[in-house]
């Protein structure tokens, strides 16, 4: 006697087919499928290219909003930076010979950089672009956005300061009104702890971060506005 497949049967087998197949690239299944921003193109699977010099961009719009290019889209774990060698181009950072990947939660936010900064080490920074994580809906990688920052996580790496900025998406989004921590605090009860606890948690539990609390939008903006005059001087 002959078997019929029905048609749940056959759709579950295409679908168990297309897993086994799922483009894996660093180990991670699917990881084709985050969008990138229009403005670039594919240069290979580890690298997206554009042509504006990234951090060459001022940081500081005239309304008062602050620049970022998205690195990392909310919900990935793929390590994506800006290349130093490069400033058209963002790349999969490489880490002991294989693409980085955060072996954690995806981030709460998109993760990335704020072109025309560079904070020097006698000023709490590293030397490189401040880093920022903008809440609100996933922005494809590459992307140039415009955001409100309300405040800084103060954080420790390895003993050494590692803050991030705290900001949001500036339009267009659910959270284009919030202004400060206390505002995000009473609107979206559990944020501000949700991004201190994944920051602190993200490398491990030996990963040697560590969380010293939030400050408020003045003492970001400080820091920001240092930031961005140190990249003027050192040009």
């Amino acid at each position: 006697m002959k078997k019929v497949l029905t048609l749940s049967a056959v759709a579950g087998l295409v679908m168990l087919s297309g897993a086994a197949h799922a483009n894996s690239l660093g180990g991670l299944a699917f990881s084709g499928t985050t969008p990138h921003t229009t403005a670039m193109t594919v240069k290979d699977d580890f690298t997206i290219v554009g042509k504006a010099e990234l951090m060459g961009l001022k940081a500081i719009n005239e309304d008062g909003t602050v620049k970022a290019i998205v690195e990392i889209p909310a919900g990935t774990s793929a390590k994506w930076e800006v290349s130093k060698e490069d400033p058209k181009a963002v790349y999969w950072e490489y880490k002991k010979g294989k693409p980085r990947v955060v072996n954690y939660l995806g981030y709460p936010g998109n993760y990335g950089a704020i072109p025309g900064t560079a904070l020097p080490k006698e000023l709490g920074g590293d030397g490189d672009p401040l880093d920022v994580i903008v809440l609100g809906q996933a922005v494809p990688r590459g992307e140039v956005v415009d955001v409100r920052v309300i405040g800084v996580l103060k954080m420790l790496d390895d003993g050494e300061q590692d803050d991030k900025l705290i900001a949001v998406l500036a339009k267009d989004s659910p959270f284009a009104h919030i202004e400060s921590m206390t505002q995000l605090d009473k609107e979206y009860p559990g944020a501000s702890q949700i991004i201190d606890v994944w920051f602190a948690n993200y490398k491990g539990p030996d990963g040697g971060m560590e969380g010293l609390g939030f400050e408020d939008a003045d003492s970001a903006r400080k820091v920001l506005d240092a930031a961005a005059e140190h990249f003027e001087r050192s040009r």
